[in-house]
């Protein structure tokens, strides 16, 4: 009897140690019943002579409390999982929701700063809300220079002297008053013009200027690095040309142009036939701007480059309404769910 006693209580510690997820009704019946293997020990206790009596009597309570206990474990271990899987999930909207995807403006922008990144550039931000002495007085704008006509800008409230940033130039001149050179930075950021909203313009738009400061910086220096980003953004077979234009802050000053990269420089509609697309502008700081912000003119040169972050998006995935990147159209923008 004693070996059945001990077999018994083998099999209940199996149960203790793997018996979740078992049904547990149906071991309490199996083990605990009128009619189970415990109470069939206690029904053959009856036949044991005497002297054994004490012994087996005080194995079988062991065995019928152990038996209790692995039963009760086993039911409250089951109870909290149910519990636990039927509490609903507060957070969760009503109707199941898809994954989302990265803005395609997030998406060019990260590209971006990983190609100048490479170039050794870092990061620098600064306030949307300006003051005119950085957005315009020290790239060279003067209080009545024509070049202001060249940028609608908000004004905040009538104070002519705050206003929303018309361009990220401001933070290169937060970082030239504050940092000596060398300075090699990039700037990305939101801008603000006044200007009327429609597919190829906006009141608001995104940019990324960089600039670089240092000694014997020079136009060659600046070429190079645009080729650079250009190869890399638009592929390998991508070409430059530099035209000739003005900026207040930098002189020489240029336009950039890229060879079509839907054409191959071969002339289609989207280059108008001329097989050269404008990307951005670009020249050597402006002796004038470098001096405004503390910097010797005479040791220090650098170059200073921009573009708007919409324009490198349309021609990297040709979207040409400007308003779409800022409608949150879902169907907009599962268009991109593979760039991720």
């Amino acid at each position: 009897m004693i070996d059945k006693i001990n077999a018994l209580r083998a099999e209940l510690a199996a149960l203790a140690a793997n018996g979740e997820g078992a049904d547990v009704e149906a071991l309490r019946i199996k083990y605990l019943s009128k009619k189970g293997a415990i109470s069939a020990l206690m029904n053959d206790f009856r036949n044991v002579a005497a002297e054994q009596k004490r012994e087996l009597g005080q194995a079988l309570n062991e065995l019928k409390n152990f038996a209790t206990d692995t039963i009760n474990s086993l039911r409250e271990a089951a109870e909290a999982g149910r519990a636990k899987a039927d509490v609903p999930d507060l957070t969760r909207t009503a109707a199941p929701v898809a994954l989302g995807t990265r803005h395609p403006l997030s998406l060019v922008r990260e590209q971006i700063i990983d190609i100048f990144r490479r170039l050794g550039f870092t990061i620098a931000e600064g306030p949307e809300i300006e003051d005119d002495w950085h957005v315009f007085e020290s790239l060279n704008f003067a209080a009545d220079h024509p070049a202001r006509d060249m940028q609608d800008t908000f004004f905040i409230g009538r104070n002519p002297d705050v206003l929303l940033r018309t361009h990220t130039s401001s933070v290169q001149t937060r970082v030239m008053t504050s940092q000596k050179p060398p300075i090699r930075i990039i700037c990305p950021g939101r801008v603000y013009r006044n200007e009327a909203i429609s597919a190829r313009a906006h009141c608001f738009f995104h940019q990324l200027e960089a600039l670089y400061v240092d000694h014997n910086v020079t136009f060659a220096d600046l070429r190079q690095t645009l080729l650079y980003f250009a190869r890399e953004m638009f592929g390998p077979q991508t070409e430059i040309r530099l035209r000739p234009s003005y900026f207040p802050f930098t002189e020489p000053s240029a336009e950039m142009d890229i060879s079509c990269n839907l054409c191959g420089g071969k002339g289609c509609s989207f280059c108008k036939g001329t097989g050269w697309v404008e990307i951005l502008g670009c020249g050597m700081v402006d002796p004038n701007v470098l001096e405004a912000c503390g910097i010797d003119s005479k040791e220090y040169t650098g170059f200073a480059l921009g573009m708007g972050i919409e324009r490198i998006t349309n021609l990297k995935y040709q979207v040409k309404d400007l308003r779409m990147f800022s409608e949150n159209d879902v169907r907009f923008l599962e268009e991109f769910t593979a760039a991720k």
